[in-house]
């Protein structure tokens, strides 16, 4: 099958990408999506707790505002209605090719056309490629003796059943991240008793969710421009934050000050706060939002453990003080794999170099969405592209509009391919790096899943969003190189 243009996923990526494509008078695309419905992350997590940790009128398409979210942070439900929502409006559904698990990605130099295989056997066709499989979606656990000798039920939230009861057992937690911190208030009201395994303790502000009653949601319907002002209040909120991420991480004191003013306020016992009071700089791991988290802590049937985890017997967990920690069911809260989702698809570019090979030295990609000798071949949410203070959305955008540049600048010349020049990429690369060694991330005193081995930070943007928009909103025509 051949299509000028093949998508990969069909989360806020792959959707929006669509999109795009279709706002500009472009059908010939299709979309592959491995499972049996899109929705990307918002699909699969369905965790007791699981919402957005970002506020819901940022949330969420530009061009598609929803006044009618019901709380201040959207949950889980909502957010994967309003996706589905959106690819039924602009005709997106139709494009969209399911169980369609995407193994191989090939370009031939000979017809200048990309190859897509599927794991059904299935082979597409098409000038470019967009990937818009996400950066985490693997779900990592962790390596501890005995992980497979559990003999109670065991699975990753990410994996969590809807329809799973807990109520009257025992409980163990390990992972105290996003997720973790969403779904234990939810936990610990429910089961006999819960253990929650902390290695790190995360810094957390108050939650400043909210209901949006019906009154709200029918003005931000009727009054013109009301949802585009409370967006725009919210955007500038939370762009407010990142002065510490992206001018100089003293700054971040206030932040700081915010989170230990919760701590205090929530957890009287000092031997307890102690425990949960992180030892590095807030925004070197990713800053939590949680109200009912500190509570849940201190509920009768819950304990929080912090030594050392050894190894997982068929009853429970092992820690280094010899303890065995009886569990009926043990739930890993351990996030995701960090890996580069395009390097994951067996990308294959110019003279068969495989885009893995190509980032032996580390992941790198022109503006996050382009790579050298990788022709017509984009990613969304690709290297130093993620966000520590507001919406991926936001980028996601972003990145659609350079994609649809690019094309541009392809038809426009009446060229066959285009892809990032090497010296334009090595330049932005590096000054890329050289801002992110005195950031937060590096010098925060932390090691998260931000830094890959050598302890460079390849996933997150270092600066202001609206640097981002500004730098990539048009494909400058000297960075690229045409062929054809």
């Amino acid at each position: 099958m051949r299509h000028k243009i093949v998508i990969i996923g069909s989360g806020f990526g792959g959707i929006g990408m669509g999109i795009g494509l279709r706002k500009a008078g472009f059908d010939d695309f299709v979309i592959l999506e491995k499972a049996t419905e899109l929705g990307g992350t918002w699909r699969d997590n369905r965790y007791p707790g699981c919402a957005c940790d970002v506020p819901s009128p940022l949330y969420s398409f530009s061009y598609e505002l929803n006044p009618g979210w019901s709380r201040l942070f959207a949950p889980q439900q909502e957010i994967w209605d309003y996706l589905r929502g959106c690819a039924a409006k602009y005709g997106i559904e139709e494009h969209i090719r399911y169980g369609s698990r995407v193994e191989s990605v090939a370009w031939d130099d000979a017809d200048q056309l990309w190859t897509v295989r599927t794991a059904d056997g299935e082979r597409y066709r098409g000038h470019a490629v967009v990937s818009g499989a996400g950066a985490l979606h693997i779900p990592s656990y962790p390596e501890i003796p005995g992980i497979d000798s559990f003999a109670g039920d065991s699975f990753h939230s990410s994996s969590w059943d809807p329809a799973a009861s807990l109520a009257g057992k025992r409980v163990a937690v390990i992972g105290t991240g996003a997720s973790a911190i969403q779904f234990v208030p939810a936990v610990a009201s429910e089961a006999a008793h819960l253990t929650v395994f902390q290695r790190t303790p995360p810094w957390i502000h108050p939650r400043p969710d909210a209901g949006m009653p019906p009154r709200t949601r029918a003005a931000l319907r009727a009054v013109p421009g009301a949802a585009r002002a409370l967006r725009y209040l919210v955007y500038w909120g939370l762009e407010s934050r990142a002065v510490g991420f992206a001018v100089d991480p003293r700054l971040m004191a206030p932040l700081e000050a915010m989170a230990r003013k919760h701590l205090e306020r929530q957890v009287p016992d000092p031997g307890l706060r102690a425990r949960l009071t992180p030892d590095y700089t807030i925004g070197c791991k990713r800053i939590l939002l949680s109200s009912d988290y500190y509570p849940a802590l201190q509920r009768p049937n819950v304990e929080l453990v912090t030594d050392r985890i050894t190894a997982i017997a068929p009853s429970g967990v092992v820690t280094a003080d010899g303890a065995l920690h009886e569990a009926d069911v043990l739930v890993f809260g351990t996030g995701f794999r960090v890996v580069d989702a395009a390097a994951e698809l067996n990308v294959a570019g110019r003279d068969g170099v495989k885009l893995k090979d190509a980032w032996a030295s580390g992941v790198e990609a022109f503006r996050g969405i382009t790579v050298p000798g990788f022709p017509n071949f984009f990613m969304l949410l690709g290297p130093n592209t993620g966000l520590g203070h507001t919406s991926v959305v936001f980028m996601i955008e972003a990145q659609v509009q350079h994609v649809l540049s690019c094309l541009r600048v392809l038809s426009r010349a009446k060229a066959s391919t285009i892809e990032a020049r090497a010296p334009a990429a090595r330049r932005y690369n590096d000054a890329l790096q050289h801002r992110l060694r005195r950031a937060v991330w590096s010098a925060g005193g932390c090691r998260s899943w931000y830094l890959d081995d050598s302890g460079v930070n390849r996933a997150i943007w270092p600066g202001f969003s609206f640097e981002y928009w500004a730098r990539t909103r048009r494909a400058r025509r000297r960075d690229y190189e045409l062929d054809g």
